[in-house]
């Protein structure tokens, strides 16, 4: 009960968003992109082999996300990574993942319990 109490502690509302943004395989290839240097939404757009209305929808999640920002000169629209870096995220899976190892080791700890108790004709005793 503990670990789960631990798990309240980030905002239901961040992670749900940034979850949201990263649940897209689009998204994901567009933060990829944008590891290697600012790009136009219009060149998004082309790299992805989709509308320029689509593309704006996606940066727009990840903008709200706060894993992209945007800057607007004329009428080309800049994105580039964002200034979030996936601590409360990072923080959340790692706490499932020590939830999900004390199961498995306790789990473990069953079956060796059983395998000790097994008697020589394979009946549990």
């Amino acid at each position: 009960m503990l670990t789960l109490n631990q798990m309240v502690q980030y905002s239901s509302t961040t992670l749900d968003t940034s979850f949201a943004a990263l649940s897209d395989a689009t998204r994901r290839g567009v933060l990829e992109e944008l590891g290697h240097g600012e790009a136009s939404i219009t060149d998004l757009a082309a790299r992805f082999g989709m509308t320029l209305t689509g593309m704006k929808k996606h940066v727009r999640l990840l903008e709200e996300a706060g894993f992209v920002s945007t800057e607007k000169v004329g009428r080309v629209r800049t994105c580039r990574l964002g200034s979030r870096r996936f601590e409360d995220e990072m923080a959340w899976m790692e706490g499932m993942r020590r939830l999900w190892a004390a199961r498995f080791d306790a789990l473990d700890d069953v079956l060796e319990t059983l395998k000790q108790r097994e008697n020589g004709d394979g009946r549990i005793s």
